[in-house]
């Protein structure tokens, strides 16, 4: 089979269509996505998700954006209403907001109960460690006046197996328990 005339078919090259006799040549313009968007009464993102779906042919400009060649005849884009998925997005975030508000509200609470038991721990450990350290300086001291004591005792009996003079025994146990009861007063008083 053999095609006489191929100029009256359409022949499509990298999205354009060339020019055929009898047809009305295309008026492809080269747009950024901004005044696509801007022609179409949509946003730049929809612009560009629109010429990725269409599959228009893009180039760059001299100064780095991106072009699309469109023949906006072609293009039959109505956009949808603003505000119908966004109102109910909205809506959805709103609600997040508040349940992390809620959520932040009970955080603080526990963090606020947290640090009122911190504050009660570490005041009676304070009060703790002061009764420990002073138990330590009253066995210190019930220590040394027990060796005391015993020393004293001691003595007294050694003396009295050598010394036969009873009342100097004597005299020196009560001055013994005159240190003793002493000691038990100064004991009480702390």
């Amino acid at each position: 089979m053999v095609i006489a005339d191929l100029s009256s078919l359409p022949v499509k090259i990298a999205g354009y269509r060339r020019f055929v006799r009898g047809e009305q040549p295309m008026c492809v313009e080269n747009l950024t996505y901004g005044a696509l968007g801007a022609r179409l009464n949509i946003s730049a993102a929809a612009a560009r998700s629109l010429a990725r779906r269409l599959q228009l042919p893009r180039s760059r400009s001299e100064d780095g954006k991106a072009l699309v060649s469109v023949d906006l005849t072609q293009i039959r884009h109505t956009p949808h209403p603003p505000g119908r998925r966004q109102a109910g997005e909205l809506a959805e975030l709103t609600a997040q907001i508040a349940a992390l508000r809620a959520n932040n509200v009970q955080l603080e609470a526990m963090s606020a109960g947290h640090r009122a038991d911190f504050e009660r721990e570490r005041e009676r450990a304070d009060r703790l460690v002061t009764e420990l350290l002073q138990s330590r300086y009253e066995v210190t001291s019930a220590r040394e006046t027990v060796a005391r004591l015993e020393g004293e005792i001691a003595f007294l009996r050694a003396r009295a197996r050598t010394d036969s003079s009873i009342d100097n025994t004597e005299r020196r146990l009560g001055q013994l328990a005159a240190t003793l009861v002493e000691s038990d007063r100064k004991a009480a008083r702390r």
